[in-house]
């Protein structure tokens, strides 16, 4: 065994699957081509990951895991629970917005890497919508939102906001009015969420 397969590790092989992924696409990058590129028999890279889809779920995973850290960030930042929403959302968007307008062929191989697993589009969505639950549930604790169960309600804005983080939806993220019509979804979701006191609840006349 040479030197370098000795130090071979699971981070470097998933360093180099992300490069071959990029080079060659999906449909073609084998685990023959990321032996090469590491220098290592593919027998090398078995050992760490057992099959193909192993490998390129790992590497799917990878990618998910900077996007989900990313999106945790901005949980912490400044601001009322509803400005946080619409960062969080907006910032979701121009996200998958920019993938699609100025990267295709990254954008269109990560989608095909998450269709070849069942288990990551619930990996991500479980991870997305838990981030949602958080900035719903600080506005609950404040009273600038109210809602009866915060976990459905954070899978209803999901759901609710489907058109402008979907792939299946990529194609109209470069109508010209994208980005009214997103505003427009946005504040409706936030003005359902938001803790509106009637007179009635107040004792006003």
């Amino acid at each position: 065994m040479s030197e370098v397969a000795e130090v071979l590790t699971g981070e470097a092989i998933l360093v180099a699957t992300e490069e071959v992924l990029r080079r060659y696409g999906p449909a073609k990058a084998t685990v023959v081509d990321v032996a090469k590129a590491l220098g290592v028999s593919h027998g090398s890279v078995y050992r760490h990951f057992p099959t193909k889809a192993a490998l390129r779920e790992a590497v799917t995973r990878r990618w998910l895991d900077v996007v989900h850290a990313e999106f945790e960030a901005i949980v912490e930042q400044e601001g009322t629970a509803a400005e946080r929403l619409r960062v969080w959302l907006q910032a979701l968007f121009d996200k998958k917005r920019r993938s699609h307008l100025e990267e295709p062929e990254l954008f269109e191989n990560f989608q095909v890497l998450v269709k070849e697993s069942a288990s990551i589009p619930e990996y991500h969505v479980r991870h997305m919508v838990g981030i949602l639950t958080r900035i719903i549930r600080a506005g609950v604790e404040t009273q600038e939102f109210v809602t009866d169960d915060v976990d459905v309600t954070a899978q209803a804005v999901w759901d609710a906001t489907d058109k402008f983080h979907h792939p299946s939806h990529a194609r109209e993220w470069g109508n010209p009015h994208i980005q009214a019509e997103f505003d427009a979804v946005v504040s409706l979701v936030v003005a359902g969420l938001r803790y509106n006191r009637s007179p009635s609840a107040t004792g006003d006349a």
